[in-house]
């Protein structure tokens, strides 16, 4: 099964996140869990272990760590990305979604749908750039890319 199974995030030294912060993680998790598709490829001769696989997400020495594992807990691989692809599409995805968090509390609902599409435009950047990030390490399709670049983002807001 070509899919993750439980997803970690390493926070423990991020302040603590804002509520609308917080609700972007938590969708994000349970959409992740409830529909995704994660398989890695064999690489270098190695036979990859078969899914679902159980992911941890962290920062570690300003790189973002995927410390992949099987269903049971056994290491599977760990990859190291460099974070620097990744730091103008995340100030530009938290700018945006600060602009949407005011615009629901005080906006029409016309300008608030422009600014969830501008906020869904720089969301599918971050999901491409992470999977151009990911290629020869795992497979994802696009909706796994977006839900872990959302988490991602909650990382990267602390780091």
């Amino acid at each position: 099964m070509s899919r993750i199974c439980h997803i970690e995030l390493d926070d423990a030294n991020l302040p603590p996140p804002t509520p609308e912060i917080e609700q972007e993680r938590k969708v994000a998790m349970y959409d992740l869990i409830e529909e995704n598709s994660f398989a890695l490829p064999a690489r270098d001769d190695r036979v990859a272990p078969d899914g679902p696989y159980r992911v941890g997400l962290s920062i570690r020495e300003k790189r973002l760590v995927f410390d992949i594992r099987t269903e049971a807990g056994d290491p599977a691989t760990e990859f190291h990305l460099s974070l620097s692809p990744f730091r103008q599409v995340v100030k530009d995805y938290w700018a945006i979604c600060e602009s949407y968090f005011d615009a629901v509390k005080n906006m029409p609902p016309s300008q608030i749908e422009t600014i969830d599409m501008a906020r869904r435009g720089i969301h599918n950047e971050g999901a491409r750039v992470l999977s151009e990030r990911l290629e020869g390490k795992a497979e994802i399709d696009n909706d796994t890319a977006r839900r872990l670049f959302t988490l991602i983002c909650v990382l990267h807001f602390g780091g």
